[in-house]
């Protein structure tokens, strides 16, 4: 009871004190737009990047503030194993001490807490998918305290959410029992080609997988990928350094698997129609070479761990088979009019992918669907999908907060640097907030334009935040590493490729 109090009293002071700060504090209240606009600045006589960030953090400093915030959120997500350490730690010792308690003899009979309040809080602190949520908080009150409430406001409500909404209902859609066992079955034949092998089938996946990235949007490629990697793959019992590697290269195929056209990734989305970039540009530019390049990481990382197809584990007796959903065990058929309503309205939200009241409109449908047809599906959890659009709202709220030091760095690089700046920012960063700030700055080549892509697509698999199916990819496949999901190890499995991809795009 303690603890419930306690909690009740930090959500009160957890609302009611940035109120009453915000409330009194009368000389910050003044009604500005924020973030200001990049010409506000008015420091284009300046040629020292040092000198221009300077100049706008005196101009605004809460620019500082919100980029320490930002910077914060992405050192808690290396940081979240060790909460999810803590947590099972804490359960731990509260288990036992619940053990005890009701072995004794003189116990009095009040309720005993079966849930550790602090292990859920530990718990919740290390779930990747909430962090930059939590981070958009002290965001939210400090540009309501150094301006006011309206400002905050103004600004949440200025952000564009299309790509969050749209990554929920493509997840959920593209996770249904009959896409998976149809997109499942489609890449078994195809992997008949090398036998069906174990091996031929990963290589299959880590290929076709992300390529069809380019025509049903990358977060549905990355979504019947990691399903069937889920399957095929993880639940196998991997060794943990073959894991990382498969997620890492997942994640890198993903983020150039889209370039094949103009109108599937969100990166070239970002800035196609403002370059005029068009389907035969994207293909003869990027599409071949991304190609070549994921064949050449996928090849490079089955000779690397050639043996190691033989240790997997048969899936009856592997433990990792408890974490696989129900599709993943069930063998009977789904009817093909099934499978083809299933396809129509995966086509509906593709190609309404930019208008919310349409596909949404068509989610709302497919839930009715799925419930009349009930005997042929699986339970719909949307928890995963929803954590996903959370993250990447946060994201974006972040992200649109950071032009002021990304885009004069962009524009201070010459074609190479820029790719290889591109390439790093995009660790940091969505790398369609990088494309998109790109095409702010004046007076690019088409050479320097083609760089700041190509950067930005070859390191959307650095890290969770590189690229917005990232997270929902790490949202399947994160249950299959026992230990606790490692962004270093990510880092780590997805840099080879990411070099391979970089030297494709530089220097074919």
């Amino acid at each position: 009871m303690k603890r419930k109090r306690f909690l009740v009293f930090v959500v009160l002071v957890g609302i009611i004190l940035p109120i009453t700060l915000i409330a009194s504090s009368g000389t910050h209240t003044v009604k500005v737009d924020f973030p200001p606009a990049l010409s506000s600045y008015n420091d284009g006589h300046l040629t020292n990047i040092g000198a221009i960030l300077l100049h706008r953090i005196q101009q605004e400093p809460l620019n500082l503030l919100v980029t320490l915030f930002f910077f914060g959120a992405i050192i808690h997500t290396f940081m979240a194993g060790k909460f999810q350490k803590i947590a099972h730690h804490l359960q731990e010792k509260h288990d036992e001490n619940l053990k005890r308690k009701k072995q004794d003899v003189q116990y009095s009979g009040d309720v005993i807490e079966e849930v550790s309040f602090l292990s859920q809080l530990f718990h919740f602190f290390g779930d990747i998918e909430v962090v930059f949520g939590l981070w958009v908080l002290p965001v939210f009150w400090s540009i309501a305290y150094f301006y006011d409430l309206h400002a905050s406001i103004s600004y949440f409500s200025s952000i564009n959410y299309t790509e969050p909404m749209f990554v929920v209902v493509i997840m959920t859609l593209a996770a249904a029992r009959p896409i998976a066992r149809l997109a499942e079955q489609s890449l078994k034949t195809v992997s008949k080609i090398g036998r069906g092998s174990p091996a031929s089938l990963w290589f299959t996946i880590l290929t076709v997988g992300p390529l069809l990235g380019s025509f049903i949007t990358e977060p549905a490629a990355m979504t019947i990928s990691a399903l069937i990697l889920a399957k095929e793959f993880y639940a196998r019992g991997p060794s943990n350094r073959f894991a990382y590697a498969t997620i890492g290269l997942l994640f890198v195929n993903i983020s150039v698997g889209g370039t094949l056209t103009h109108f599937a990734a969100p990166p070239v989305l970002m800035i196609a129609g403002k370059w005029n970039w068009d389907l035969a540009f994207m293909f003869f530019s990027f599409g071949w070479k991304a190609i070549l390049g994921i064949l050449i990481a996928n090849t490079i990382y089955f000779l690397i761990f050639r043996r190691e197809f033989a240790q997997l584990k048969d899936l009856k007796e592997s433990k990792g088979s408890n974490l696989l959903i129900k599709w993943d065990m069930r063998e009977d058929n789904v009817p093909a009019s099934v499978t083809l309503v299933h396809v129509l309205f995966l086509i509906w939200t593709v190609y309404f992918a930019h208008y919310p009241p349409l596909f949404i409109a068509g989610f709302l449908c497919f839930l009715g669907f799925v419930d009349a047809t009930g005997h042929h599906q699986n339970r719909t959890n949307l928890k995963p999908a929803l954590l996903v659009g959370f993250f990447l709202s946060g994201l974006v709220i972040h992200g649109g907060l950071q032009k002021w030091w990304i885009a004069p760095i962009l524009g201070s690089l010459s074609e190479i640097p820029l790719m290889l700046g591109s390439t790093i920012l995009t660790a940091f960063n969505d790398n369609a907030a990088i494309t998109y700030l790109s095409s702010l700055v004046p007076n690019l080549s088409d050479s320097m334009k083609y760089a700041v892509v190509a950067g930005a697509v070859t390191g959307g698999g650095l890290t969770v935040i590189a690229n917005a199916p990232n997270p929902a990819g790490l949202s399947i496949l994160q249950k299959f590493f026992p230990k606790g999901f490692s962004p270093l190890g990510l880092l780590l499995g997805a840099l080879i490729p990411t070099i391979i991809m970089g030297c494709a795009f530089m220097m074919l």
